[in-house]
């Protein structure tokens, strides 16, 4: 009841509680996407440590449990109780929301130049979404073990150790109570890890499945490279894959592309090896290759001055393209980080890709050649495509003007009973709606039948003498009907 609603209606959630609440908020859903969107969240503090050059090696393991297990080779978390808390660095990182590491990319206090985690929301939301998770922290001779149950901290110890290893390992059981499914996809799985082992040359990632004993290593030494002919799987490529990097300051974009004989393109971008679906970075790329591509076809005659150029839609078709940008402090639209709104996305990818571009077209004219007439045939069918778009549109159009159209003197009929289609013939001007079943309402200077009504054709032959023409039209229209 509407009266009901008073100061006891207002409610303040705590972090975890309105990560439960609506979890898609965080994780973009509560179905398998979301499910495995956890695991990238983990992965994703991983391989952070990778781009800082502190992590050559990444282990997942899926449990006979149900339950993920990712460790890294990374440096561990600080150990050591934070000031003005009674929690060490690593219960804040995994408990409070917005605390972590990588607040301080900019000046470069914390190592981390650049990261994928920003808003220091990941680990808390996996917490939060888990029956059960176990960390394991490990740096500077000593082991840290925080163990959770439902978010809250259970077991708690800190004690050295004669090893020299460091890193990180994070175990967490998926909750049932708050997602559709808790069953990870090995295939899924393995999928994500072997895309995020091209986008991180050289580091290792090593996957487990207790299931059924499988173990699978990967490693990719040529990047990119090797993404975009993983990509191409199952087609023929035409050209490509072509490669080429720049870096300025803090800022580097990896791009890789190619084309093959596919009528649709296929597009990875990433952004801190934070995959997206679009954004900014895109748009800097595709300004940038349209546009260089047009002038080297105008350059080489393969443009006359009376064609039109060639739009980012016709050099989509069959197009491979993976690329990977980096920078500090990235702005994203919304926690799962869809879409890169940062506006240096599309100023430096632009200017890096037209100069990549510029040199790359030179040395692979021939390649570059193949590119420019795939895409005017991709023109020529879409110009073609549209004109029977033109042209089934217009035939329509004439059905529907088939339908007799007056002058604003006479109303349509819409009745289909031929008995009631019937045509008044009056003196004046004037119109008669009331009766909207009435076909044709007009007014004409004969004078005929005093206004009574007959069907169709027993009145125009009453109207042949005195309104021949008239009359004549409207028996066209009845033996039409």
């Amino acid at each position: 009841m509407l009266n009901s609603y008073n100061l006891d209606s207002i409610q303040k959630l705590n972090f975890f509680s309105a990560v439960r609440k609506a979890p898609g908020m965080y994780i973009g859903s509560k179905d398998i996407a979301g499910l495995h969107h956890l695991a990238k969240e983990i992965v994703s503090n991983s391989i952070d440590e990778y781009l800082n050059s502190s992590c050559s090696e990444i282990r997942v393991t899926l449990c006979k449990d149900g339950s993920l297990i990712i460790k890294d080779n990374g440096r561990g978390i600080p150990i050591g109780k934070k000031e003005g808390t009674n929690k060490t660095a690593a219960e804040l990182c995994f408990t409070e929301e917005h605390a972590g590491g990588k607040f301080l990319n900019a000046t470069g206090e914390s190592g981390y130049n650049s990261a994928g985690g920003m808003h220091g929301l990941g680990t808390k939301c996996v917490n939060a979404l888990s029956d059960k998770m176990i960390i394991t922290n490990q740096r500077d001779g000593q082991i840290e073990i925080i163990k959770f149950v439902n978010g809250e901290k259970r077991d708690h110890t800190i004690n050295k150790t004669d090893s020299k290893e460091t890193g990180m390992t994070v175990q967490f059981y998926p909750s049932a109570k708050y997602l559709e499914t808790v069953t990870f996809d090995a295939e899924r799985l393995k999928k994500q890890i072997q895309e995020f082992t091209f986008l991180c040359k050289g580091l290792t990632f090593y996957f487990t499945n207790e299931n059924n004993g499988e173990e699978v290593t990967y490693n990719s030494k040529n990047g990119l490279y090797d993404y975009i002919e993983y990509l191409n799987k199952g087609k023929e490529m035409l050209c490509g894959p072509f490669y080429f990097e720049q870096e300025e300051g803090t800022f580097k974009v990896e791009v890789s592309f190619g084309y093959n004989n596919a009528y649709t393109s296929t597009v990875k971008l990433y952004t801190n090896n934070i995959p997206q679906d679009k954004g900014t970075h895109l748009t800097g790329f595709k300004t940038a290759f349209t546009k260089s591509l047009n002038s080297f076809a105008r350059e080489k005659g393969w443009l006359k001055d009376k064609d039109a150029n060639l739009t980012g839609s016709d050099l989509d078709e069959g197009q491979l393209l993976v690329i990977n940008f980096r920078m500090i402090d990235p702005v994203f639209k919304g926690q799962n980080k869809e879409e890169l709104s940062s506006t240096e996305g599309r100023t430096y990818v632009q200017r890096f890709t037209a100069s990549a571009l510029e040199e790359l077209f030179t040395l692979y004219e021939k390649e570059i050649k193949t590119i420019f007439d795939k895409a005017t045939s991709a023109r020529k069918a879409r110009e073609a495509a549209k004109k029977a778009r033109d042209a089934a549109r217009a035939n329509e159009k004439k059905k529907k003007e088939k339908v007799l159209k007056f002058d604003s003197k006479l109303a349509d009929c819409y009745s289909k009973d031929r008995m009631k289609c019937e045509i008044y013939i009056t003196e004046g001007k004037w119109k008669l709606l009331p009766e909207s079943f009435l076909p044709f309402i007009s007014g004409v200077t004969y004078k005929v039948a005093n206004g009574e009504s007959w069907p169709l054709h027993i009145y125009a032959k009453i109207c042949l003498g005195e309104v021949n023409p008239v009359a004549r039209f409207f028996i066209n229209i009845g033996q039409n009907k």
